[in-house]
């Protein structure tokens, strides 16, 4: 019997950076688009990239987005080649890269990916967000107020 091809996805998430919002209170969150070439979004699509330890940041006036590992297209040839953890560029409008600029070079705050996605039109795009870390105990209780809504929801529904 032949295996069944995984799907891939034409729209909707195809990365999602879980351990960001455990590590950092979100604030403000903004969709910016992405320079990839043509394997990569195939790779996207399949649903392969990881964006556990990326981070976006300013190089030279524009955003970038550093560390997210998008692994070769192993169907692709020799020609289209291209580095799994390359640099690469976001877009954004010029009013909005000075605004996460200005943001960033706060004291605290970072510019965190959340998810890749593809748009309606099928565009990969980046959701950021502007982050500050966390401390140990405002995880715990984090952890708390979500152990106790669910534990409460659960003693609702046996009630009835």
């Amino acid at each position: 019997m032949a295996e069944r091809k995984k799907a891939m996805i034409s729209h909707g998430i195809a990365s999602q950076n879980r351990k960001a919002r455990h590590d950092y209170k979100i604030g403000e969150t903004m969709e910016a688009g992405l320079v990839l070439v043509g394997p990569e979004v195939k790779s996207l699509r399949a649903g392969r990239a990881t964006l556990s330890e990326a981070w976006a940041g300013e190089r030279d006036g524009e955003l970038w987005l550093f560390n997210c590992t998008i692994p070769e297209w192993q169907a692709g040839s020799v020609v289209a080649r291209f580095e799994p953890r390359r640099p690469r560029k976001l877009l954004l409008h010029r009013k909005q890269v000075r605004e996460l600029i200005g943001s960033i070079t706060r004291e605290g705050v970072t510019l965190v990916p959340l998810d890749i996605h593809f748009n309606e039109k099928g565009r990969a795009k980046v959701l950021l967000g502007l982050a500050e870390g966390k401390k140990l105990h405002d995880k715990r209780q984090a952890a708390a107020a979500r152990d106790w809504a669910r534990d409460k929801a659960r003693l609702m529904r046996m009630k009835g």
